[in-house]
């Protein structure tokens, strides 16, 4: 079954188009990952399943009727910017945040004590946000992202901030709300993440979806493993996969160098390793 569908979506600011007729599906009960490089179109389409703004062409479903302003209330949205008020208590701000959804106060508390204590946060609730570490703080904005249970949940860049153990921590807290029903919108640029935890994606670059299916088919599909190596300076090395998918389309410093390789099947973590 459908939860989530975007139709021939377009959307321009000016005379910058952000989106040009982009199509999605997201199934019910799956982890949908959104990829692409920044300014891709990610966030502006993401902002129209919040209607934070409106598309001006093309259609959004959600639950099998055209996106309405009630269906606020069943979606819950991790923004990659960080949106707490640094000079509130954050046990207060949680409560708050909560009853804004819709929780009564004392079932709020309850809840967000249940999911303090398991975040190893518990004992920060009487101290103000802009004492904790911004991995903290994005342990907080993600609790108060799935108190109240909602049918669609989108997690823009949600490992920023963290370290190695509470990154993996956070996936299996993802994989655990798919467990029970959730349905999940992932955005990010990490194709290691994506790989580890979607079931399928969509890849936009420069406004266009350029890829989409299920990550085991495009695995199967882009086996061979070919990248693209840059290197803008002596400092920094970026590896690009290229198996039909480019997402470097033009070089604009001279001094930039480009090489083309292929790997052997393997994590994407991995392949620096095997480069040096």
């Amino acid at each position: 079954m459908i939860l989530f569908s975007a139709k021939d979506v377009s959307k321009t600011y000016t005379n910058h188009k952000a989106l040009d007729k982009v199509s999605i599906e997201v199934e019910q009960g799956s982890i949908f990952g959104l990829l692409g490089p920044n300014g891709a179109g990610k966030t502006t389409l993401i902002r129209i399943i919040n209607q934070i703004t409106a598309p001006d062409e093309g259609e959004i479903f959600f639950m099998g009727e055209k996106l309405k302003a009630d269906h606020v209330h069943s979606i819950g949205y991790l923004p990659e910017e960080r949106g707490l008020y640094k000079k509130m208590k954050v046990g207060e701000q949680a409560i708050y945040l909560a009853e804004l959804k819709g929780i009564k106060r004392a079932d709020a508390k309850k809840r967000l004590e249940f999911w303090f204590e398991k975040f190893d946060i518990l004992s920060w609730w009487n101290r103000k946000v802009e004492e904790l570490s911004k991995g903290m703080q994005q342990k907080v904005q993600f609790v108060t992202t799935i108190l109240h249970e909602p049918k669609l949940l989108i997690f823009d860049e949600p490992f920023s901030g963290f370290d190695p153990i509470n990154t993996n921590l956070l996936k299996q807290e993802i994989l655990e709300l798919k467990k029970k029903g959730a349905t999940i919108i992932f955005s990010t640029h990490n194709m290691e993440s994506v790989e580890e935890i979607c079931d399928s994606i969509a890849l936009i670059n420069k406004s266009r979806k350029i890829l989409d299916g299920k990550v085991v088919d495009i695995k199967q599909k882009f086996k061979k493993n070919q990248y693209e190596v840059v290197i803008p300076s002596e400092r920094d090395i970026r590896l690009y996969l290229t198996d039909g998918v480019t997402l470097i389309n033009s070089i604009n410093n001279p001094h930039t160098q480009v090489s083309t390789l292929e790997i052997e099947q393997g994590r994407n973590a991995d392949l620096l390793s095997n480069i040096l």
